[in-house]
């Protein structure tokens, strides 16, 4: 069997995985979108045929709806990709909004861009894929519960254990089948948090030969919970109350929001919230939360026993939800302090942009990172303290306070993925590849690996394959 890495091998995003059985059955794992890699991100997310033939694979697995791990499945089975796609019932209720809204977006941004083209004279282009593509790819998802061992053939069968990382991520555990002998494969996907403010920890996994493992934060160690409350609140009332500004909280629509605002949902319940407006201005971060309370059994003991006592702790007075484009765009006339989240975490798109060029400017007001941004991204940019940045093709000067604060993300740090493959008896394990990180994530965890005894790392190149067997 052959293992060839596509995707999220340079970078962070653009997952992609495929196992080629001798027998000629491909399987792919994750299909994702590259995210924040500068001009060459809609060149990548094209080049699908070049990276691999849609119609000759026969399977998909999903480990969870990011987009940066299932963006590109509906280009896929437009380019002839026919099998199911397997995932976590969770999964496809996340999925199918977030595709619907990624479809949206690949639409309005041609259409800005052929507006430009045709003034240069220049043929127009097509959208990546559109909301009728997305219609079609998701007739061929199949959900499978975790825990619950299935068979793709003969050959193969998997397992689903709780990533821990958003609502309905999976850690999938392949069980091979090949000239008479059996070989497990781990694919970690993205693993989360232990001690997560919403979600189960992530679960041990079978004992396996080969582990592909994500590294976002492969040299990184998070903030904890007690020092993140007592920061956030400070960065809220020097922001609002101090200097009288907005807060501006650029944030992923599925797990970032939700933390977010349950934090605020404990600062008010315990009466140390300031009276000022909060707003989360998504649509999508709307639609995501609300599937988020219809799966209470995937949230941890402690968020349980929250909800005993507060029924939604994901909303509160003082908070509201914006869906209509025009109330949106009243948040950029009000002149009084509040609080917006909105997306796209990466700020690369959606109605964070027109906060952030109506405020970035501004030294009252601040702007809060909360999780990672790809470093060709536009929050990659204000992550990093570039002075001036642009924001729909105008320059900004950057006078908005830039804060940081990365425990929010969800994904593990170096020491809670150690954690994670800790249920491995090392001897047994032959290799580990590395993927879904910088590259100084990634050498950094690496040597971090091997002083923790495992026989050999592995950091693959975009499209290098491996013999495994």
């Amino acid at each position: 069997m052959k293992i060839k890495f596509i995707g999220a091998t340079e970078t962070v995003t653009g997952s992609k995985h495929l196992l080629k059985t001798e027998s000629g059955f491909n399987l792919l794992l994750d299909c994702g979108l590259y995210q924040g890699v500068g001009k060459e991100t809609d060149k990548l997310n094209r080049e699908i045929n070049v990276e691999l033939n849609p119609s000759e694979i026969h399977a998909l697995i999903l480990s969870h709806a990011h987009i940066d791990h299932s963006g590109n499945i509906p280009l896929l089975v437009k380019n002839g990709f026919k099998g199911l796609i397997y995932c976590t019932p969770p999964t496809l209720k996340v999925v199918e909004v977030l595709l619907y809204d990624s479809a949206r977006i690949h639409e309005a941004d041609v259409e800005y861009i052929n507006k430009k083209r045709k003034l240069n004279g220049e043929e127009r282009i097509e959208p990546l894929y559109s909301e009728a593509d997305v219609e079609k790819a998701l007739k061929q998802f199949q959900t499978v519960p975790y825990h619950k061992p299935f068979e793709l053939n003969a050959e193969i069968s998997f397992m689903f254990t709780d990533a821990g990382h958003i609502l309905g991520s999976a850690v999938v555990n392949l069980k091979i089948l090949e000239a008479g002998k059996i070989i497990h494969l781990t694919f970690s996907g993205d693993v989360g948090k232990y001690n997560d403010m919403l979600l189960k920890d992530p679960e041990a996994f079978q004992q396996s030969d080969y582990i592909i493992c994500e590294s976002t934060y492969g040299n990184r160690l998070h903030e904890n919970l007690p020092e993140l409350e007592s920061v956030f609140l400070q960065i809220v009332k020097s922001t609002c109350l101090d200097k009288k500004g907005k807060l501006i909280i650029p944030a992923f629509s599925l797990g970032r929001t939700q933390e977010i605002v349950f934090i605020l949902d404990k600062l008010q319940n315990k009466g140390l919230l300031p009276p000022i407006k909060v707003f989360v201005d998504s649509p999508l971060s709307t639609n995501v939360t609300d599937i988020m309370r219809e799966h209470v059994y995937c949230f941890n003991e402690k968020l349980q026993d929250y909800i005993k006592q507060d029924k939604n702790p994901f909303g509160f007075n003082n908070l509201k939800y914006i869906t209509e484009k025009k109330d949106s765009m009243l948040l950029n006339k009000m002149k009084e302090p509040c609080i917006i989240i909105s997306a796209s975490g990466m700020m690369d798109a959606g109605r964070i942009k027109h906060h952030l060029a109506n405020t970035i400017s501004n030294a009252k007001h601040t702007i809060l990172i909360v999780g990672y941004c790809s470093p060709h991204s536009l929050g990659g940019h204000i992550r990093r303290g570039d002075k001036h940045v642009k924001i729909y093709g105008d320059t900004y000067v950057v006078n908005a306070e830039v804060k940081i604060l990365d425990g929010f993300s969800a994904h593990a740090d170096y020491s809670e993925l150690i954690r994670f493959l800790s249920c491995q008896n090392k001897s047994q394990v032959k290799k580990i590849f590395l993927v879904h990180g910088d590259t100084e994530q990634k050498v950094a965890f690496k040597d971090r690996l091997m002083a923790e005894g495992y026989p050999e790392i592995v950091i693959p190149n975009k499209g290098e394959s491996f013999i495994i067997q």
